[in-house]
């Protein structure tokens, strides 16, 4: 059932409602991913992803934890304007509203974490918890050490400079090279644009790593259930306690493919 966004926003305890109607008139609320600033929008709470400044607005349910191995050629996002298949088309029927966490952009393939948990969602992609994100890259020719060296000291990008990245040379691939990427920034197609800065594009993308969270031999376009060590594994990054907030593993389990 449709309601209005700043009726939902005091329902869910953000603000009284004239304080939520000022954070939409600031630019602060986001539904699907798109700024809204028009007072009585409404939304679909069972459909729609509301979020203030980043952080997801949903209401308490069980939490739900699915790791997937994007392919090429799918956005990562809940819904697409321009009907393009989505990350959700992978997933199929869930019996809640779960939203991929952070982006990869539509030729990168690898590690997506789907999930309902809005406050790990606004942890592991907030720049602030530094999470570190591994990536290896197939890039064109072979980077001299030097040009590796600027990209591990930080570049300017968008007239800011790149956080300092861990970046090792693994081998060459033909008249290629593959490289390890290691960053804690998640600014728009990153990589891919750090290494078009020094002459050596990227070719192919994948991420192998979120923290200490591995995709191991998870087949490409495939997902599973994070298990309980895992999704630990990842509120140790913060400090944050398991307990309480896992909801039902058998839920869970169901989604084994």
């Amino acid at each position: 059932m449709e309601e209005r966004l700043q009726k939902y926003l005091s329902r869910m305890g953000v603000a009284s409602r004239r304080a939520c109607e000022s954070l939409i008139l600031e630019g602060k609320v986001q539904v699907n991913g798109k700024t809204v600033t028009v007072l009585g929008t409404k939304i679909n709470p069972q459909l729609d992803l509301v979020q203030v400044e980043g952080r997801v607005i949903a209401q308490k349910e069980p939490k739900i934890y699915l790791m997937l191995n994007k392919p090429p050629g799918y956005v990562t996002t809940v819904k697409d304007d321009r009907g393009r298949p989505t990350v959700m088309d992978l997933i199929g029927p869930v019996e809640r509203r779960i939203y991929p966490v952070g982006r990869l952009d539509y030729q990168t393939r690898g590690l997506l974490i789907l999930t309902n948990d809005g406050d790990l969602a606004y942890i592991l992609t907030h720049p602030k918890y530094e999470i570190k994100k591994t990536y290896l890259a197939l890039v064109k020719g072979q980077p001299q050490e030097k040009d590796l060296d600027r990209l591990r000291k930080g570049i300017m990008l968008d007239g800011r400079k790149t956080a300092p990245a861990s970046i090792r040379f693994l081998r060459r691939v033909g008249h290629n090279s593959l490289v390890e990427i290691i960053l804690h920034e998640g600014r728009n197609r990153q990589v891919r644009r750090m290494f078009h800065r020094i002459k050596h594009p990227v070719l192919e993308l994948e991420r192998t790593r979120i923290g200490s969270l591995d995709m191991g031999q998870l087949p490409l376009g495939a997902y599973r259930p994070l298990t309980r060590e895992e999704i630990q594994s990842l509120f140790r990054l913060v400090n944050r306690n398991l307990d309480g907030c896992l909801g039902n593993l058998a839920g869970i389990n169901s989604f084994n493919r």
